[in-house]
């Protein structure tokens, strides 16, 4: 058995999985660990949790294990390991094979971890509004919420799907693989989930890198504004690259205009989808738009699912819009469960809910139909459970350097997010890359290549960097 196969041996279980991508030269090994439910409460009820292990290519140059969460919540580092994913799709990225045993996981009620699954009639119901006009709607999204909180299994876990119990989960991974230390590549959500583990096992941190920066310490209403903004201008600047790109489907069209009508008829049940084959809603074609919004290299697709939507050829249909959708995904469940203990909205009621709305139309004039934070805001406002790690100040001291990267034009975690980040954990440097879309990882080799090095070499420059690709 080969040395970092035994570090296994304390594992519940160990199996070979066939990776399903030619991508990857080795097999993908497969292991669980168990962990306590209630990390308070140890001896109790336990869960297991779906791990996939990839053996460095180079075992003599080995620089560690390298941990990567792919960002969500909800998102399964299995499925992206076992299926090529990140760590193969760029050539930058090629050293981590070579010096890294990667290690995707499936954090609690994610995937083989435990799948959070609730009636998706009640996680999102079209005939009820993220932005409820009056108090009887509100009430209506309270007790939807509730009713889609009561739907989910698994029902013990779900009271516990927090970020700070999946954090401690990290380091019972770490001593399950006898590992003293571990490097960590956290996308999106997954920094959020560093932050964490950072702030509570600083010592067990070799290199971290944080891409795609989540600013866990703002209030949700902040959040939520700051997002709206940052899709607004995302939108705006996708705008303008269609029309100078004359192989946009929009070209010749003003997009904000077609945008704004194509919302308007929603809003009076007259844009339809073949898939769902129903009138659809202004919230759900905006929430289809900004799924678009998240890299550059769909833009051109995002020009014909408008296109296509607003009957510019004739018959309409939204299906390619309403297909990005966040609630079509069939990890939707966790993502909402979990984002409702780590952004509980916190509301006062209707009036709260109406104030901060207000505060969103006006950031984002086209695009204030749907956020990532607004969707936790209106799913959460009646969330039947305790929220465990609501937004608050998170400082980290004591680790090595860690490198965190914002993109100035990314619209899902904007790139002000990256700047709080970083000054809430010492020993930081700051990545900035003025591209567009969400994350580094997947929008730049620039930030590819420094995160690469970084992570090989464990060392970073004490001034802060820029990539311009």
């Amino acid at each position: 058995m080969r040395a970092w196969m035994r570090r296994l041996s304390v594992m519940t279980a160990l199996a070979t999985c066939v990776c399903a991508s030619a991508a990857a030269a080795a097999l993908v090994q497969c292991a669980s660990v168990r962990v306590p439910v209630d990390w308070q409460h140890p001896d109790g009820a336990s869960t297991s949790l779906a791990m996939a292990l990839l053996p460095a290519l180079d075992q003599r140059e080995r620089a560690g294990n390298l941990l990567m969460n792919p960002g969500g919540p909800g998102g399964s580092g299995v499925q992206v390991l076992a299926f090529g994913g990140i760590m193969f799709g760029a050539p930058e990225l090629a050293p981590l094979r070579q010096h890294f045993d990667i290690i995707g996981f499936d954090p609690r009620g994610v995937g083989d971890s435990g799948q959070v699954a609730c009636t998706p009639s009640l996680l999102h119901d079209p005939h009820v509004s993220m932005f409820p006009s009056t108090p009887a709607q509100y009430d209506q999204l309270v007790e939807l919420d509730r009713a889609a909180g009561r739907s989910c299994q698994p029902a013990v876990l779900l009271p516990f799907v927090d970020t700070i119990s999946a954090a401690r989960d990290i380091d019972a991974i770490r001593a399950a693989l006898g590992e003293r230390t571990i490097s960590w590549f956290g996308v999106s959500y997954g920094t959020e989930l560093g932050q964490v583990y950072a702030a509570n096992f600083p010592h067990r941190v070799r290199a971290m890198v944080l891409d795609g920066a989540i600013d866990h310490a703002r209030p949700v209403g902040r959040d939520a504004i700051d997002e709206s903004s940052a899709i607004e201008h995302e939108f705006i600047r996708f705008a303008a690259w269609c029309a100078r790109q004359t192989s946009c489907a929009l070209h010749d069209h003003d997009v904000p205009a077609l945008f704004d009508q194509l919302n308007e008829q929603a809003e009076r049940s007259a844009v339809v989808a073949t898939s769902p084959h129903r009138a659809v809603t202004a919230e759900e074609i905006t929430q289809g738009t900004y799924g678009y919004l998240y890299f550059p290299g769909d833009w051109p697709d995002l020009a014909v699912a408008l296109r296509q939507a607003g009957g510019v050829d004739g018959s309409a249909d939204a299906s390619a819009l309403v297909s990005r959708a966040e609630f079509t995904d069939p990890s939707y469940g966790a993502y909402r469960a979990i984002g409702c203990h780590d952004f509980a909205p916190q509301l006062s009621g209707f009036a709260d809910l109406s104030a901060r709305a207000a505060l969103v139309r006006v950031a984002a004039p086209h695009m204030w139909r749907y956020s990532e934070i607004w969707d936790w805001t209106s799913g959460c406002a009646g969330w039947p459970f305790h929220a465990l790690n609501p937004p608050r100040p998170i400082h980290v001291s004591g680790t090595p350097p860690i490198l965190v990267v914002g993109n100035t034009y990314d619209p899902a975690t904007p790139y002000p997010w990256a700047r709080a980040l970083a000054a809430q954990i010492d020993n930081s440097v700051l990545l900035t890359d003025t591209v567009d879309g969400h994350t580094g990882l997947y929008n730049s080799a620039c930030a590819r290549q420094r995160e690469v090095d970084y992570l090989v070499s464990g060392r970073l420059p004490a001034v802060a960097l820029t990539c311009t690709n």
